[in-house]
């Protein structure tokens, strides 16, 4: 039997591990959906601070009207891309964003910068922050039930990993731990197909 120093360790742990989760890739329970109505003029929206990675957006005109309403995907660019756009408060509908990531929170840039020609929402789907367990481990994980013996295993591992006693079964608890994650990861991707078609570039 092994015991951890500080009960510390046992509140930090899940959070970290929450943490090397998302940072894996996506998660397709946490993912939801946002929106924000755009400002003429206005290029810049921050982000909640709960926000990790924004994987669609598009564009709504004329939310909510039963026969007006559409959507227009958005095109994501990189940094350097966006940089490069030399006028960027021309106005017109949106169809580029670059998402700027900040320390304490997202911030999507727009191009073009939105007109007054119709009601624009924009409507992204996130990768959400899994909540945490909270001071003294107060919160139930938010994460679902097949994911219990991943989270189970893994802590497991953080933990030996930091006590000579358990040194000697650090293999075996990452190799089972490895398995659990594969399988859920696998069970949580998209399955729908991909289709690749060419774009024009903006001027």
């Amino acid at each position: 039997m092994f015991y951890v120093g500080c009960s510390t360790d046992l509140i930090d742990r899940p959070q970290l591990l929450f943490l090397e989760w998302q940072n894996k890739g996506l998660n397709l329970f946490s993912v939801e959906t946002g929106t924000q109505t755009l400002t003429q003029g206005t290029i810049s929206y921050d982000l909640s601070s709960n926000v990790l990675e924004v994987i669609e957006a598009f564009i709504r005109t004329d939310s909510g009207d039963t026969t007006k309403q559409s959507d227009q995907t958005l095109r994501r660019i990189s940094v350097s891309e966006y940089s490069h756009i030399a006028n960027k408060l021309s106005q017109g509908k949106p169809s580029l964003f670059y998402l700027d990531k900040g320390h304490a929170n997202s911030t999507i840039k727009l191009w073009s910068s939105p007109d007054d020609e119709a009601t624009y929402t924009l409507v992204y789907y996130y990768i959400k922050k899994i909540e945490d367990t909270g001071t003294l481990a107060s919160n139930t994980a938010a994460i679902p039930t097949r994911y219990l013996p991943c989270l189970t295993y893994g802590l497991a591992y953080n933990i030996a990993c930091k006590n000579n006693e358990a040194l000697a079964k650090v293999p075996m608890i990452q190799q089972r731990y490895n398995e659990l994650w594969n399988e859920v990861a696998d069970a949580d991707r998209e399955r729908a197909s991909v289709r690749f078609v060419p774009f024009n570039s903006y001027t």
